[in-house]
């Protein structure tokens, strides 16, 4: 490839530097496979992401991706939690919750009730199991900045152009890749030789990314004030521009409620962020009571708006992804290539039990490829 440095073979490119990504990198460790992990971001993480109240990645702050999960129905996500010796709290749920039904009408109080399946969140965030995970890994095979642009088959081995900003590009051969990010995004970000076949690239397009059409709205205070006055922080409004409202105080006690807007992305991007935290700070005030109007910070996290998340088509939403059992990859690309990323999860896709669970998938069937056939 004229122009482009190329490396020696790698057992196992992985692409995506999520929780899918690191968890398979992690047990090819185990099984002492070289790999090199691909990561477009300048962090690792993908959709997980913690952090403090200036909106800088931290150990122990707010989660503008996703935070919860679910012990009871997903055990293989608890084992790995107790595995990797995490602590976790409960979701605050105690006290009333608010419903707010109509403009101009006040909201509506019910008594609250304990959820059946308790939501469980990470002490210190959700980037904490990032970083349980990717301690220990070799040192340089974790490449951020990096970003696949293509993937050619070449013989028995798959050729990967990686560009960096500011750097040009490589190419990296390896025998299995693994991508570790949504089919969606994978069908439209990264060029293959041999095309993927039709039916094949048109269930990638059309799987939804979870979390890519939404955005998420924290205001940050000295304390939990709603408690004292009863509140569980849980509110639902047809009125907006936060459909959802929950109480995000971290384990550590800082106050927080957090929001999911019901809002559209282009209706999103048409307001603009000083709207849309002023939209949003009066619905709290209308809630919650005037001290609502009086956060010590804000933040706001569009998805639709992170290139290496969402695509084009994810700015009209799409229903929650389901379980699908038929392979994700067919044609010339089934003997060297698996998906990992969450959407691709036979049990729990759109979850951190799916990432967790895909990625273990793909790290198998990556390692039963590698494995050295008996002869006949």
């Amino acid at each position: 490839m004229a122009g482009v440095a190329t490396s020696a073979i790698m057992p196992v490119a992985i692409i995506g530097g999520g929780l899918a990504g690191l968890h398979a990198a992690r047990l090819l460790r185990e099984a002492r496979i070289d790999f090199r992990l691909f990561e477009a971001r300048a962090r690792l993480g993908g959709r997980i992401l913690t952090v403090d109240a200036a909106g800088s990645v931290s150990t122990d702050g707010f989660d503008l991706g996703p935070s919860w999960f679910w012990p009871e129905m997903h055990p293989r996500m608890a084992a790995l939690v107790a595995e990797l010796g995490l602590a976790a709290f409960p979701q605050h749920d105690e006290g009333d919750i608010l419903v707010e039904r109509l403009p101009g009408r006040p909201p509506q109080r019910y008594r609250g009730f304990r959820q059946e399946v308790r939501s469980m969140r990470f002490a210190g965030g959700a980037g904490t199991l990032l970083r349980a995970l990717a301690e220990g890994l070799p040192e340089g095979s974790i490449q951020l900045g990096a970003r696949v642009t293509h993937l050619a088959l070449d013989g028995g081995r798959v050729r990967l152009t990686v560009e960096r900003a500011g750097n040009g590009a490589e190419a990296f051969d390896a025998a299995q890749v693994i991508a570790a990010l949504p089919p969606r995004l994978l069908e439209a970000s990264i060029a293959f030789a041999p095309a993927v076949e039709p039916t094949t690239q048109l269930r990638w397009r059309d799987t939804p990314t979870w979390m890519a059409p939404h955005a998420k709205f924290f205001a940050l205070y000295d304390h939990p004030f709603w408690r004292t006055a009863g509140l569980s922080g849980m509110a639902q409004s047809t009125v907006g521009p936060l459909s959802e409202i929950h109480d995000a105080t971290t384990a550590s006690g800082a106050a927080a409620l957090f929001g999911f807007f019901g809002v559209e992305a282009d209706r999103r991007t048409a307001a603009g962020t000083a709207a849309l935290t002023r939209a949003s700070l009066d619905q709290l005030v209308r809630l919650f009571g005037a001290e609502a109007g009086r956060p010590t910070a804000t933040l706001l996290m569009d998805w639709t708006a992170e290139p290496f998340t969402a695509t084009a088509n994810d700015r009209y939403g799409g229903a929650h992804p389901l379980p699908q059992h038929t392979p994700w990859v067919s044609g010339a690309w089934q003997d060297h290539l698996s998906l990992a990323g969450s959407e691709a999860s036979t049990s729990d896709p759109g979850y951190l039990a799916g990432a967790i669970e895909a990625g273990a998938r793909a790290a198998a069937d990556t390692l039963r490829r590698l494995a050295p056939h008996p002869a006949c």
